[in-house]
């Protein structure tokens, strides 16, 4: 059975001090609030907190991730953190393919393929996102869209490479908007992503596959988009920089 995941990604906000502080806060409610202990929490602050921020979490109960890591493995790079250098500091997962990532770097298929190579070969999980934009969403080929993202980069990838891959679908124009895609609309899409995926690995890995939505969730619609049977948890944003809105979207599963 595939695993139930809320992952907060808390982008380029917090100083050290407010991420430890932040870090604390979350590990304690984790450990005395959440109700299901079976439901996975991920936490990705910025690179600057990661070595403190291992030190703060029972990282048996939390997994820490990395927002991105480098398309090389290393070398002349200035300023790149490499996908090794990310595994030395306890990162079990990195995100990658993020919309802003796409829009803002220009990452294209072809280096994300790389980085998704990279974070398996040091062992961790990539967690890749895919979505459309508005423009795309409202042209109706969103579809297309979200299936040439996926089958150009994680597709590529052995049948035994892919599971430990873990899906997050962001409606571009839901996030950081204040606009949601109804729950509808997320259901839809993931249902598109699972049928991707049983047409390429099979019914097995499709069924054992996280497909996290990425749009704008907070504890007010939490419970209703995860209440549809293909979603399977969030990549949280804003509202993972509260800890009282985070736990309460980890608590939001039926």
């Amino acid at each position: 059975m595939r695993k139930q995941i809320v992952a907060g990604n808390w982008k380029m906000h917090t100083s050290l001090q407010e991420g430890s502080a932040l870090a604390t806060s979350i590990n304690k409610m984790v450990k005395n609030e959440v109700e299901n202990k079976e439901t996975g929490v991920v936490i990705a602050p910025p690179h600057t907190h990661l070595s403190v921020v291992n030190q703060l979490i029972n990282t048996e109960r939390i997994c820490l991730a990395a927002q991105n890591c480098a398309s090389e493995a290393k070398g002349a790079f200035t300023g790149e953190v490499s996908a090794k250098m990310l595994s030395t500091f306890g990162v079990k997962a990195v995100i990658l393919g993020h919309s802003e990532r796409r829009a803002y770097y220009g990452e294209t298929n072809e280096t994300l393929m790389k980085k998704v190579n990279l974070v398996i070969e040091n062992n961790m999980k990539p967690i890749f996102c895919c979505g459309e934009k508005l423009e795309e969403r409202e042209a109706g080929n969103y579809f297309d869209v979200v299936k040439e993202q996926i089958e150009n980069v994680v597709f590529n990838l052995s049948k035994e490479d892919f599971e430990k891959v873990i899906i997050a679908y962001e409606p571009v124009w839901a996030i950081g908007t204040g606009k949601t895609a109804s729950s509808d609309q997320a259901q839809e899409m993931h249902a598109y992503i699972r049928k991707l995926i049983v047409e390429k690995f099979g019914n097995d890995i499709a069924d054992n596959t996280t497909i996290l939505y990425g749009g704008s969730c907070k504890p007010s619609n939490a419970v209703e988009l995860f209440s549809k049977p293909d979603v399977d948890g969030g990549l949280i944003g804003g509202a993972s920089l509260k800890a009282e809105d985070f736990i309460g979207i980890i608590n939001s599963f039926n």
